[in-house]
């Protein structure tokens, strides 16, 4: 029976004394603390065998037991935890959560070890409960409540809710299938976004606008499809005239069939998640309104479907791009290097931002250079690299930086009839970085702000090809340190 779970965040610990299930996660040395003895009242010898049956390791452990009529679920996080991941353990929390087999209303108490791990154990445990089934059977409807408790008590901060609504409605659009979110209706989610926040649609251009207005690459790529491409600006309300601008923008591939480098059969299964990182985008843009963030934020997205068909960009076509700069397609299938370029040169020329961070499911290369747990950060400014950095811990979302060297990349696109290719002559030559300065390179050369490449392919899938939301919490982090 297909489950459809409402996730809420509760500050009380109300439902904790009265759900069924009750599910508390948090290290050993927490779940042996009298707070929480005192919420799952379990004896203390009890509570200690439990304990001592599990082997947390590297990868956490869970038990449980029926106590009078509730379920009671422990779930021990790892201790190992180097300098570069999560202090919060959130990387192990949804499968744990998963695997600990809950069923029916439940709320589940994240005991962290310090106030500022909240935010990254609520988003780690809303990845848990996928919003997305079209399954025929009936379906069970059951409420899950998420509380972080810190040592001093339940932490409370509309952050909280808010990045858990973002990364399910995230997570939501990227496990949505191409033939019910193709461009049209990513554009219509956006606007129903912006309806519910009360935020401006500064802009949507789509089809023929884009390439009459000189987007070259953008349409490139999406004129191909049954609908057409799409680019749409949002606004979030409330900012003062004062307040710095902050812009996201997201790749929004709602299919990449690789065009006409058609990619094997194999590997176009789950293409319907190449718009990762505009729907990381858009879940973070709601977030960070309804947080009140106080920065002016805007969100594009460049949204286009990747198809074949006989208006499909060729093998050694030319495109100009809306820098003005031309681009011999050698690589069909290296297409959202050339929305995203299209999208921020666009961006910078028409809104003055004081940083500008864009977020891809880039390349299957950056697995080899980070792992599935990391993102990849390619930045022009080391502050900005550091902060994103430390946001990514913070928010259970670690990132690591590639290498930033114009110089060394800038080879690898070189066309004897062109400003430049669109894809690496050696992909043995760190072609995460590179693809990621071939989006600067449609940047403006003078004033060009902070900006940021967060290369998503291998975090914004989990293990089982459902959609994480990845990236709603980097950039709500990033919004609320700022």
């Amino acid at each position: 029976m297909p489950v459809q779970t409402t996730v809420l965040v509760d500050p009380t610990l109300n439902t904790a004394e009265t759900a069924p299930t009750l599910v508390v996660v948090g290290r050993a040395g927490r779940l042996h603390s009298e707070q929480i003895a005192s919420l799952t009242t379990l004896p203390a010898p009890s509570a200690r065998r439990m304990l001592s049956e599990v082997d947390s390791g590297d990868q956490g452990a869970w038990t449980s037991t029926i106590h009078g009529q509730r379920r009671i679920v422990l779930v021990v996080l790892p201790e190992p935890c180097s300098r570069y991941n999560s202090p919060s353990r959130a990387w192990v929390i949804p499968s744990l959560l998963r695997g600990a087999n809950i069923k029916g209303d439940a709320a589940i108490v994240l005991a962290v070890d310090e106030v500022s791990h909240a935010l990254a154990a609520c988003l780690a445990a809303a990845r848990a409960f996928s919003r997305y089934s079209v399954k025929s059977s009936p379906v069970e409807n059951r409420q899950v409540t998420l509380t972080a408790l810190a040592p001093e008590g339940p932490v409370d901060h509309p952050a909280l809710g808010a990045g858990v609504d973002g990364v399910r409605l995230a997570a939501r659009l990227f496990d949505t299938p191409c033939a019910a979110l193709h461009t049209d209706a990513l554009v219509a989610e956006a606007e129903a976004v912006a309806a519910r926040v009360g935020a401006k649609v500064h802009t949507v251009l789509r089809g023929e606008a884009l390439r009459d207005e000189g987007l070259g690459g953008l349409w490139g790529v999406g004129k191909a499809a049954t609908r057409g491409p799409a680019l749409v600006l949002l606004e979030k309300p409330g900012a003062t005239p004062d307040s710095p601008t902050l812009a996201w923008v997201g790749k929004g591939l709602v299919y990449d069939t690789g065009g006409l480098a058609l990619k094997a059969k194999e590997a176009m299964p789950g293409m319907k998640g190449d718009m990762g990182g505009a729907a990381a985008v858009l879940g973070a843009f709601e977030a960070a309104c309804r947080a009140q963030v106080p920065q002016r934020i805007l969100a594009l997205l460049c949204i286009a479907e990747n198809a074949i068909g006989p208006e499909a960009v060729r093998p050694d076509d030319v495109l100009t791009m809306y820098s003005g700069k031309t681009v011999e397609v050698n690589n069909p299938d290296a297409e959202g290097r050339l929305v995203l370029s299209d999208g921020l040169a666009w961006l910078l020329r028409h809104h003055k931002v004081d940083e500008v961070i864009d977020l891809a499911t880039l390349t299957g290369a950056i697995t080899g250079a980070v792992g599935k747990v990391h993102a990849g950060v390619y930045s022009n400014d080391e502050g900005l690299e550091r902060a994103l950095v430390h946001a990514g811990r913070a928010s259970g979302e670690p990132l690591h930086p590639l290498i930033y060297a114009p110089e060394l990349w800038r080879k690898e696109f070189k066309s004897e009839i062109a400003d430049m290719k669109n894809s690496v002559k050696d992909r043995n030559n760190a072609s995460s970085a590179a693809a990621a300065q071939f989006i600067l390179s449609h940047m403006p050369d003078q004033g060009c702000p902070p900006w940021a490449h967060l290369d998503i392919a291998g975090t914004a899938w989990d293990g089982e090809g459902r959609g994480t939301g990845y990236g709603v919490g980097v950039l709500l982090q990033r919004a609320l340190s700022r």
